[in-house]
C-alpha cells in the first residue's frame, strides 16, 4: 500500500509512525510547510490545540510515570522497607502493651509467639532446610536400619504407659472404664464391618486414634489445654455477640431477643462472611495445609483425602471437597470413602456458631471437631481399606483451591450472600423436621393407646433402643435414656434439633431446677452433657445423605454410582466416629468440684436458684437428721448456727423428707 504525498507504507505502519502534531518539532515543521498560522484551516488549528494539550498532559504525567517505573524496578527493596517499618511499629506497640499490663497482653504475647515461630520456621526451611537434611542423611539411614525393631520397642513402651495411666486414673473414677469399654466395642464393630479385613493399614488406624487421644488429653486434662480452649471459646462467644449489631439494626432488639430465627440464624450469616474473608486472605488454606501435613506424615494417607478431612474441621461436608475438586474424578474408592466420612464426622464452622449461641460449651465443640479429623481418617481406613493404587500416593504438589474474589469486600459480600441458602435450608429443615416429629409422635401415641400404653413417643422408643450405646459411652444409667433420645434425634432427624433440646436440659440444670419432675427427667449430669455434646457433633444423619450425594455428584458427575455405593457405609462410620469422641470425652472427663457449701451459703442469695444452690441443698438435706423431734446436722453443717435457716431456705425451693 502506497499513497502519494505522505508516502505511507505498510512497513511504516508496522514500525509505527509519529504524528507530527504531538511534538514541538512536528509543530514547527507543520508551520514551515504551510506558511505559518495564516495558512491554517479551522480543523488544522483544532488539531494543533489537541496536540499541545496532549503534550502538556504528557509532561505533567512524567513524574508519576517515573515514580511508577522506579517502584517497579525497586519493588523488592521497597517491600522490605515497608515490612521493616511495619515490624518496628508493631514491636513498639507490643513492648508498650506488655509494659503497661502484661497480664492483659498475655493473649497478644501468645499470638505473637506463634506467628514469629512459623515465620522463623519458614525462613529456616527456605534457606537452611536442604543443608540440614544433607547433614542428617547419615542419621536417617541409621534410623531406617534400626526402625524394624525400634518401632516395636516404641509400641510396647506406649502400650505400657497407657495401661499404667489407665490403672492410676480410673482407680479414682471407676466409671471411666465403661467409656473405655465402649470405645473398644465401637472399634471392634467397625472392624467387623470392614470391606477388606486383610488390607487394613494399622499404621493409619493406631496413629489416628493416638492423635485423637493425645489431643483430647491436652484439651480436657492439662491446665494449659483447658485454659487455652476455654479462652478460645470465650473469645468466640464475644465475637459472635457482634452479630447483634447487624441483626438488631435490621430486625429490631425485640425480635432478636424473643424470636429464635432472628436470634440464632443471623450468626450463620456473620460466621459465613468471616470465613469467606479468611479464605480470601489465605489464612484458612494455611491452617488446613498445616493440619493435613501433620495427618499425612503420621498416618501415611494420601494428600487429597487428608486435605479434605482437614478442611472439614472448618467448613461443611460439601465445601471441603471443593478444596480437592480437580482430583476427585481420579480418586480411589477408599479415598472417596474417607472424604465422605470426614464430612459426616464433623460440623461446619458456620453452624457451630449457632450451637454456641444455644449455650452449648464452645470449647467442647471446637475440641470435638478437631478430634474428629484424625479419628475419621483412621476409622475410614479401617472400614474401607485401600486396595487400589492411588494416583496421589507420595504426591507433594497437590494444590489447594482458592476463591476468585478480587478484593476483601467482594469476599465478605460473597460469604454473606452464600449463607442465605444455608440459613433458608436450616429454617426450612427445622420447620419440616419438628412438624414431622410431632406427627410421628401423634401416630405412635395413637398406636400405643390402642394397647393401653400411655405417652408413647418416637423419642421414648429411641431412648430404649439406643440406651445401651448411651451407657457404653459413659452416661449414668439414669441419664442414658435422655442421651439415647438425643442421639436418636441426631441420627434420624438432624443435630440442630438435638442440640436445641440439649441446650434446654443444660439451662434447666444451670437454673437449679429439680432433677425429676414426676417421672420426667428435667436435666442430665454435667458428665452426660459433655458426652452428649461430643456425640452430637457431626453431620451424620439420614438427611445429610442427599446433601452429600448432591454436592459430590455435581463435582464429578460420572462417579455418581461410586458415591451412591459408598454413602451408607460412610454414614455409619461417621456416626461411630462421633460416638468414639464421646467415649473419649467420658474417659477423660473430670468432675467439677462444688467447693465449700458452708462458705457459699454464707453469702448466697436464695431469691433465685442455681445448680450450685441445688447441689449444696442436696448436701444439707443428706446431713440433716431428725431424732426424737430434735433436728441435728452432721459433717461440716454440724455446729453451724445458721444451718436451720439454710434448711428452711432450701425447703422453699426443693422438696425433701427433711422439710
Amino acid at each position: 500500500l502506497e499513497m502519494e504525498g505522505n508516502q505511507i507504507t505498510l512497513d511504516s505502519l508496522d514500525k509505527g509512525t509519529d504524528n507530527p502534531a504531538f511534538s514541538f518539532e512536528g509543530e514547527e515543521r507543520h508551520h514551515e510547510e504551510y506558511g505559518g498560522p495564516s495558512g491554517e484551516t479551522r480543523e488544522e488549528r483544532r488539531g494543533e490545540g489537541k496536540g499541545r494539550f496532549s503534550s502538556y498532559c504528557r509532561k505533567a504525567l512524567q513524574p508519576a510515570s517515573k515514580a511508577k517505573h522506579f517502584c517497579k524496578s525497586h519493588a523488592k527493596v521497597l517491600k522490605r522497607v515497608v515490612l521493616g517499618l511495619l515490624g518496628v511499629a508493631y514491636l513498639c506497640y507490643f513492648i508498650a502493651a506488655c509494659y503497661l499490663n502484661f497480664q492483659r497482653a498475655l493473649a497478644l504475647v501468645v499470638m505473637t509467639a506463634v506467628v514469629v515461630f512459623f515465620i522463623c520456621w519458614s525462613f529456616f526451611k527456605k534457606h537452611c532446610g536442604a543443608k540440614v537434611l544433607l547433614l542428617l542423611r547419615p542419621v536417617g539411614k541409621c534410623f531406617q536400619k534400626s526402625w524394624p525393631w525400634l518401632k516395636w520397642l516404641l509400641w510396647v513402651a506406649l502400650l505400657a504407659g497407657l495401661i499404667a495411666w489407665l490403672v492410676l486414673d480410673t482407680g479414682r473414677n471407676p466409671e471411666q472404664l465403661i467409656s473405655l469399654g465402649g470405645f473398644c466395642v465401637l472399634v471392634l464393630f467397625l472392624f467387623a464391618c470392614s470391606k477388606h479385613h486383610g488390607a487394613v493399614s494399622w499404621r493409619a488406624v493406631f496413629w489416628g486414634l493416638g492423635l485423637e487421644f493425645l489431643f483430647g488429653l491436652f484439651v480436657l486434662r492439662t491446665s494449659p489445654g483447658v485454659q487455652a480452649f476455654q479462652w478460645l471459646g470465650d473469645q468466640i462467644q464475644i465475637f459472635l455477640g457482634y452479630t447483634t449489631a447487624g441483626s438488631g439494626f435490621v430486625f429490631g432488639n425485640t425480635l432478636i431477643e424473643e424470636v429464635f430465627a432472628f436470634q440464632t440464624l443471623p450468626i450463620v450469616v456473620f460466621f459465613s462472611c468471616v470465613m469467606s474473608i479468611l479464605y480470601y486472605l489465605g489464612i484458612m488454606q494455611w491452617l488446613i495445609l498445616k493440619i493435613s501435613w501433620l495427618l499425612q506424615v503420621s498416618m501415611g494417607t494420601t494428600p487429597t483425602e487428608t486435605l479434605s478431612v482437614a478442611g472439614n474441621i472448618f467448613v461443611g461436608q460439601t465445601e471441603a471437597p471443593l478444596l480437592i475438586r480437580p482430583y476427585l474424578p481420579d480418586m480411589t474408592l477408599s479415598e472417596i470413602h474417607a472424604v465422605m466420612t470426614g464430612g459426616f464426622s464433623t460440623i461446619a464452622g458456620s453452624v457451630m456458631g449457632a450451637y454456641i449461641s444455644f449455650g452449648i460449651d464452645a470449647a467442647s465443640l471446637i475440641a470435638a471437631s478437631v478430634m474428629a479429623a484424625p479419628c475419621a481418617l483412621a476409622m475410614s481406613k479401617l472400614v474401607y481399606p485401600e486396595v487400589q493404587e492411588s494416583k496421589f500416593k507420595g504426591k507433594g504438589n497437590v494444590k489447594i483451591a482458592s476463591g476468585e474474589e478480587q478484593n476483601i469486600l467482594e469476599a465478605a459480600s460473597n460469604g454473606a450472600a452464600a449463607s442465605v441458602g444455608l440459613v433458608a435450608n436450616i429454617a426450612a429443615n427445622l420447620i419440616a423436621f419438628l412438624a414431622v416429629l410431632e406427627f410421628i409422635n401423634a401416630a405412635v401415641r395413637w398406636f400405643g393407646e390402642m394397647v393401653n400404653i400411655q405417652d408413647l413417643t418416637f423419642q421414648v422408643i429411641l431412648s430404649y433402643v439406643l440406651m445401651p450405646m448411651a451407657f457404653l459411652m459413659g452416661a449414668d444409667w439414669q441419664d442414658s435414656p435422655v442421651v439415647a433420645e438425643l442421639l436418636g434425634i441426631k441420627i434420624f432427624l438432624n443435630e440442630f434439633v438435638a442440640y436445641q433440646q440439649l441446650s434446654t436440659y443444660k439451662k434447666n440444670r444451670l437454673s437449679g431446677l429439680e432433677e425429676w419432675d414426676g417421672n420426667r427427667k428435667q436435666w442430665i449430669s454435667e458428665r452426660a452433657e459433655s458426652i452428649t455434646t461430643f456425640a452430637l457433633c457431626g453431620f451424620a444423619n439420614l438427611s445429610s445423605i442427599g446433601i452429600m450425594l448432591g454436592g459430590l455428584g455435581s463435582m464429578a458427575p460420572h462417579r455418581k454410582g461410586d458415591f451412591a455405593s459408598l454413602v451408607l457405609r460412610a454414614l455409619l462410620t461417621g456416626i461411630c466416629v462421633s460416638m468414639l469422641n464421646a467415649c473419649l470425652a467420658g474417659l477423660l472427663h473430670v468432675p467439677t468440684e462444688v467447693g465449700d457449701c458452708v462458705a457459699f451459703f454464707s453469702t448466697a442469695n436464695f431469691s433465685t436458684t442455681s445448680y450450685t444452690i441445688y447441689t449444696c441443698c442436696k448436701q444439707l438435706f443428706a446431713s440433716s437428721m431428725l431424732e426424737n423431734g430434735t433436728l441435728s446436722f452432721t459433717g461440716p453443717w454440724a455446729g453451724q448456727a445458721e444451718s436451720v435457716l439454710w434448711l428452711t431456705e432450701c425447703c422453699g425451693h426443693y422438696n425433701h423428707t427433711s422439710c
